[in-house]
């Protein structure tokens, strides 16, 4: 990476300092000594650290001497192990995965080693077993396994160790990962694993961040070209891949090429416009028709009293004029019933209350010209 920024931006030189891993590069974080580092994202993180990339698996290699007897991680328990040093984060890891199979401080005779002592000491019979967090075909694992007869020792039940550490995933060693004849390992072999992230402090120039973001993913081929695991490297879907927040500089490039609020949810919104516009126009010609039906009750109504009209001045007895005048009133009835359940508008029923005053003066003036007296069933003309 060192090298890659700097023959496309000359002027961001990075130093690189070889240290134990991810815990004291968190502590070299905090401390100021680093603006820059590399860990695993199961690292606790201090409050300056922000991320800058994800960039790919690194997988707990645990290897066995052929003649130790472990074929499980559980049967490491009372064996010499050679671990990591103390502060790294492939020390961490081991002891995290020991708690959940039963190994102990207390029943493990371990001794924590650089990685090339480490190596040696079980190539010499002085551990029977190692452990190391390395990224998937690292050439110093591959050339250890083909040299001597130890072998991989497969990590299961990392869904179990996932309900307290979730950011452990299950990966696979690929049969022939380290070596085609004969095939290291002879088959695919369980693993866990944790995902190694690039962090910087928070106080480091967002430009800068920006700028390396874009280079790791802009210059992804000579990346490869010089370290082929960067092939793993990808685009973050959130901050969840690193297990802190992402840096200002960082977050600014991921976003740049984002498509607005707008174009993601266009045929969304679209489809939602579509909708609302069709429930409107629906409920509008609902509507009408509900206002159509009422006028049309309300002129049913005026037509039968039109047509009762006919039968007051064409009536001879006080028979007829009393039968008219109960229809009269039965209309009445059934008109203020229907304005009582909104079946016609008020602006209807004081339509409807002028040729009903109209029809009922009618029946009395007929009564007087037929008997020379007024009705007694007259209506107040306070009602309309």
């Amino acid at each position: 990476l060192a090298a890659v920024v700097e023959k496309h931006h000359p002027k961001i030189q990075i130093e690189v300092l070889a240290t134990q891993g991810s815990v004291q590069n968190m502590q070299m974080l905090e401390a100021g000594q680093a603006q820059l580092v590399l860990a695993q994202n199961d690292t606790p993180a201090t409050e300056s650290a922000r991320a800058v990339a994800s960039l790919f698996p690194e997988m707990l290699h645990v290897v066995a001497a052929a003649d130790s007897g472990i074929e499980t991680f559980g049967d490491l328990r009372a064996k010499r192990v050679a671990l990591m040093p103390e502060g790294s984060g492939s020390y961490a890891l081991f002891w995290q995965l020991a708690g959940h199979y039963g190994i102990t401080p207390e029943n493990l005779d371990y001794i924590p080693l650089p990685p090339e002592e480490a190596d040696l000491a079980l190539l010499n019979g002085e551990v029977q077993a190692l452990s190391k967090v390395l990224a998937l075909g690292n050439a110093s694992m591959a050339k250890f396994l083909q040299s001597s007869q130890a072998s991989l020792i497969e990590v299961e039940q990392v869904e179990a160790l996932r309900l307290t550490q979730p950011l452990l995933t299950q990966e696979v060693f690929p049969k022939g990962a380290y070596s085609g004849d004969p095939p290291i390992p002879a088959r695919d072999t369980l693993a866990v694993a944790v995902q190694a992230v690039l962090l910087a402090a928070n106080t480091v120039d967002p430009q800068i961040v920006n700028v390396i973001t874009q280079t790791i993913n802009q210059h992804r081929s000579e990346l490869i070209a010089l370290h082929p695991v960067s092939a793993a490297i990808d685009l973050p879907t959130s901050s969840l891949n690193f297990g802190v927040p992402v840096h200002v500089g960082a977050q600014s490039y991921y976003s740049q090429d984002r498509p607005s609020f707008l174009v993601i949810y266009a045929e969304t919104i679209g489809l939602i416009v579509s909708v609302s516009v069709l429930v409107a126009s629906s409920a509008w010609q609902v509507h009408q028709r509900w206002l159509m039906r009422q006028k049309n009750r309300a002129d049913r109504y005026n037509l039968e009293i039109m047509a009762l009209l006919d039968k007051v001045y064409s009536s001879q007895s006080a028979e007829q004029l009393e039968e008219l005048r109960m229809q009269l009133f039965d209309i009445l009835k059934q008109v203020v019933e229907d304005l009582d359940l909104d079946r016609i508008t008020a602006e209807s029923f004081e339509s409807f209350t002028f040729p009903w005053g109209i029809a009922i003066t009618a029946i009395r003036h007929r009564e007087s010209v037929l008997f020379g007296k007024e009705s007694p069933a007259a209506i107040p003309p306070t009602l309309f």
